[in-house]
């Protein structure tokens, strides 16, 4: 009974994810489909505004994802020194990302399918970010020390796990890009003081109360 309830919830996830549109494949198919898709920069009009758009779900199963899930790879691949790579930033509105697992045995890059942070800890670490798709910027930033992440495979299969320290500073990066948010608006926020700052070794305010 238990198995039938976890592939319903699969099988509406699949459901409720829209179907790629037909400028979103013809992206993901342009030229050789085993070479990197170009990074988006903030530096172009066009496509600093798909930057700065909300992602949606994606079908784990669709052929076409998993053309973008090996492109995307490649395009990280390509970089000098990339740890992380949102789909955003090849132009494709959609919640996929690589990250380099800094927390594992040699330091795998791995792809994660329509990701969500359950939980975020209190304790905050503050570290430098940069961006592959913003030149030349650079600057500090606080992170949650630990995440709880979902995601599910190619295979539609879900999965759950606890990440701390640099990759879980990866993943938060890497989230924010699919929801338009990028670390050079964040840091204009923190200026404004609509960004509270916490201090790595206490909780904040609100969760004092």
């Amino acid at each position: 009974m238990k198995k039938i309830s976890i592939l319903f919830i699969l099988f509406v996830g699949v459901l409720n994810a829209q179907k790629l549109t037909s400028d979103e494949i013809s992206i993901i198919n342009k030229g050789d489909i085993n070479t990197a898709l170009p990074i988006y920069q903030t530096t172009d009009a066009h496509q600093h505004k798909t930057l700065l758009s909300l992602s949606s779900e994606i079908n784990p199963t669709d052929p076409n994802t998993a053309v973008l899930v090996k492109r995307m790879k490649e395009s990280l691949l390509s970089t000098d020194g990339g740890v992380g790579i949102a789909a955003p930033q090849v132009g494709i509105n959609r919640k996929v990302i690589w990250v380099q697992r800094f927390d594992k045995e040699g330091t795998p890059l791995e792809y994660f399918i329509n990701p969500v942070i359950v939980w975020r800890s209190d304790l905050q670490n503050l570290g430098p970010e940069g961006d592959l798709s913003i030149p030349d910027f650079r600057d500090q930033f606080y992170r949650s020390k630990v995440i709880q992440l979902e995601y599910v495979d190619l295979k539609g299969q879900k999965y759950s796990e606890i990440v701390e320290g640099f990759t879980a500073v990866i993943f938060q990066h890497e989230i924010d890009h699919l929801f338009g948010i990028l670390i050079s608006d964040k840091k204009e926020k923190e200026k404004n003081d609509s960004y509270k700052k916490v201090d790595a070794y206490q909780k904040s305010d609100l969760n004092k109360r």
